[in-house]
């Protein structure tokens, strides 16, 4: 099936389902409106929207709203610190995180977490649009790259 019909039918289901919903609600038209502003919407809001709906928080959009301009009105200087390790961080390694990320930024830091088995162990920060990967997979991919560039067919350069 080419790439064009399974995009095309995708669009129908996905149009099919939110006009179904919208006018179960008496909304349809309410709807388009929205749906013709959510292309503007950032990756960040779209995912912060995805998660509100998946914990069933919806009813915090207005809050988190004002809050947002609060923060921005009061030039906030906390830095927002995404951590993701394998496994769930405890109290003690969570500490840890944020004193060494608050000496090394001079600022607040407010921790996201997010658990990533596939990392392995180890650790990622993104802060300020900046990855720094300390976890397994990096170092395995690390050693890979080194061993393919140091040895070819079994040889040494």
């Amino acid at each position: 099936m080419s790439a064009k019909r399974v995009d095309a039918e995708k669009v129908e289901a996905y149009t099919r389902a939110l006009l179904e919903a919208a006018r179960s609600e008496g909304r349809a038209n309410a709807d388009l409106v929205q749906w013709q502003h959510a292309q503007k919407f950032t990756p960040e809001v779209l995912e912060t929207l995805a998660a509100m709906q998946r914990e069933d928080d919806l009813d915090l959009v207005e809050a988190v709203a004002k809050h947002y301009k609060e923060l921005l009105d009061s030039q906030d200087t906390t830095v927002s610190v995404t951590v993701t390790t394998a496994v769930p961080m405890d109290d003690d390694l969570r500490a840890k995180v944020r004193a060494k990320t608050e000496a090394d930024l001079n600022a607040p830091v407010y921790l996201v977490e997010r658990i990533d088995p596939s990392i392995i162990g180890g650790i990622m920060l993104e802060v300020r649009g900046k990855r720094y990967d300390a976890s397994v997979r990096a170092q395995l991919a690390n050693i890979r790259k080194t061993l393919s560039s140091t040895f070819i067919e079994g040889e040494e350069r």
